[in-house]
């Protein structure tokens, strides 16, 4: 199994559909070997394989039934820094926009 793929199940709570989506885009990627920044060509099957993977994740994490003990690690997304790292991420994309918007000059 890919080491960066959080396991989901027995979370609490229950896994969202963020955290889902997030594995199985890792689990793309890993198999693939295409990153985030591809081409619109590989883009657009890796973006649909991804919806298709976490529609079944989703499906099998509802039909297994509960752990006894839940899982050692704490998913990425409900970690604080890396919360802090997408709302910085976020906030700096925004900036670059308006920068963009008011035709202000910036480097890219």
């Amino acid at each position: 199994m890919c080491r960066n793929i959080t396991t989901l199940r027995g979370l609490e709570p229950p896994a969202t559909d963020d955290e889902v989506r997030a594995a199985a885009e890792q689990f793309v990627r890993k198999v693939t070997g295409v990153q985030r920044s591809a081409s619109a060509a590989t883009r657009e099957p890796c973006d649909q394989a991804t919806a298709e993977i976490a529609e079944i994740v989703t499906r099998l994490l509802d039909k297994l039934p509960a752990r006894r003990q839940p899982p050692k690690t704490v998913p990425p997304l409900r970690r604080e820094e890396v919360q802090a790292r997408i709302v910085a991420r976020q906030a700096a994309r925004e900036e670059h926009e308006r920068m963009h918007e008011l035709g202000i000059a910036h480097t890219h």
